[in-house]
């Protein structure tokens, strides 16, 4: 086939490919279709003519002793010769020499040119699919954005996101959600996968902690360009997450500059999950202080780490005052699950006695968190 190279530039640039995949995918392609129509034992290579543009197929043929065990294998005989044989041809070959034999694929008619143009077709279409799965493979855990253009019976929505369709599942919808064909929305790239029947599928998600991430990367400058780095974040879709942030400057607060001026940045990342309510905490490696904070908005007064066996920490108990138990726990638990998922240890409470106190007019709860920041700060 002649002017080859010109093709692999076509097809190059029309499927925005890399010209060097192209070549070898088009190698391939001809190397199959010589198994194909000649021989399918025959050992083949595919060669680029530089001069005529074209790609020359060649039969290569490895020259081994005459009692080499390769010349009794029907399987892989054909790519072999005896050097006894061989010297009939060439009387200059020497073990472990390739007798090259040229093969012209328009010789064998239409048959090839149908074989090789299904060839190209396949091994084309597999690079196209191979650079789209690298291209998404490499976005898991990152924010896309698309089109619904259907909405299955099992409330499955599929997304079109550029030049693919995604898929997001009624398990990773925020509850409460419904969309419907023509909807732009957007979510985080969950699962990328690829298989011969189906190609390449796209699993989206709204309801993983990454989608608060990337939203609040979206409308906070300060996230964006890292001066602010959101450490941890847990949350129960559409109803409440935490984020723990730190700055990474003395003068910008983690804090503010998340939440905006009366709220505007929080607020826009709320209404984009349903309103779901959003705790933003300042984030700090000890973690007595770490949990007094993310326990919010109870007043905590005391908190002790366990530690197992191995020295790691897998408990914390963290002792209150009995009217900020009900806040500590939150409505249906949500306040300290959230706080569990974000410190990663069981929390245990304990009420303090404060019937003293109560009598002195003291805040036992309101003193021990104090302490506790005097203490680490």
């Amino acid at each position: 086939m002649e002017k080859i190279l010109d093709i692999i530039n076509a097809i190059a640039h029309e499927k925005n490919l890399n010209p060097e995949s192209v070549t070898e995918a088009l190698k391939t392609a001809f190397i199959q279709t010589a198994k194909r129509v000649i021989d399918s034992k025959f050992n083949f290579e595919a060669v680029i003519n530089k001069e005529t543009k074209s790609i020359d197929v060649i039969q290569i043929i490895t020259v081994v002793a005459d009692n080499d065990e390769r010349l009794q294998d029907e399987h892989i005989a054909p790519a072999y010769i005896s050097i006894t044989d061989a010297r009939e041809y060439d009387d200059q070959v020497e073990l472990d020499d390739q007798l090259q034999i040229p093969h012209d694929l328009e010789e064998h008619g239409r048959t090839a040119a149908a074989s090789l143009h299904r060839e190209i077709e396949y091994h084309i279409q597999k690079l196209v699919e191979s650079e789209v799965f690298n291209k998404y493979k490499s976005k898991i855990g990152t924010l896309a954005s698309g089109r619904v253009t259907r909405v299955d019976p099992n409330n499955t929505t599929y997304v079109e996101i550029d030049e693919i369709k995604a898929t997001l599942p009624m398990k990773s919808r925020i509850k409460g959600e419904v969309f419907k064909v023509g909807d732009h929305i957007k979510a985080v790239v969950r699962l990328v996968n690829m298989d011969r029947e189906n190609g390449i599928a796209i699993e989206l998600s709204r309801t993983s902690p990454k989608f608060l991430e990337e939203l609040l990367a979206l409308e906070v400058p300060e996230i964006s360009d890292g001066t602010v780095i959101i450490e941890r974040c847990a949350r129960i879709p559409g109803e409440r997450a935490k984020v723990a942030l730190f700055s990474t400057h003395p003068q910008v607060d983690a804090v503010g500059a998340t939440v905006g001026v009366k709220g505007v940045r929080i607020n826009a990342v709320s209404q984009e999950l349903i309103g779901e309510n959003i705790d933003c905490i300042e984030y700090t490696s000890v973690p007595e202080l770490f949990i007094s904070r993310i326990m919010s908005p109870a007043i905590i007064s005391n908190v002790v780490i366990i530690k197992n066996e191995n020295g790691e920490a897998e408990k914390a108990i963290v002792s209150l005052a009995s009217d900020q138990k009900s806040k500590a726990i939150g409505k249906s638990g949500i306040n300290i699950r959230l706080a569990s998922m974000l410190s990663g240890l069981n929390i245990e409470l304990v009420e303090n006695d404060n019937s003293s106190s109560a009598q002195s007019g003291n805040h036992p709860a309101k003193d021990g968190v104090d302490a506790l920041e005097a203490l680490f700060n």
